[in-house]
């Protein structure tokens, strides 16, 4: 079994959200994924913050492309590891 993991960058809270809540709907997902709050170096503006969805993949089984397809539709992305 693999330690994957997969990070979806949102460009607001409101996306990430939906995007949180929706994803279980199009993917099997293990546990529920964790919303995170990443603020830019040196911003203290809650408006200037991207949001993560860490989303826990141990099998290895969801597919990339698919992925960065689905957090498109939010004009987020997939982080490469």
């Amino acid at each position: 079994m693999s330690d994957v993991r997969h990070v979806l960058v949102l460009p607001d809270r409101d996306a990430a959200e939906e995007v949180a809540e929706t994803i279980g709907d199009r993917f099997t997902v293990t546990g529920e994924p964790q919303l995170v709050r990443d603020a830019l170096a040196g911003e203290d503006d809650a408006e200037d913050a991207q949001w993560l969805v860490v989303v826990e993949d141990p099998d290895g089984r969801l597919d990339a492309d698919a992925l960065d397809e689905f957090v498109a539709d939010w004009d987020g992305w997939r982080e490469a590891h």
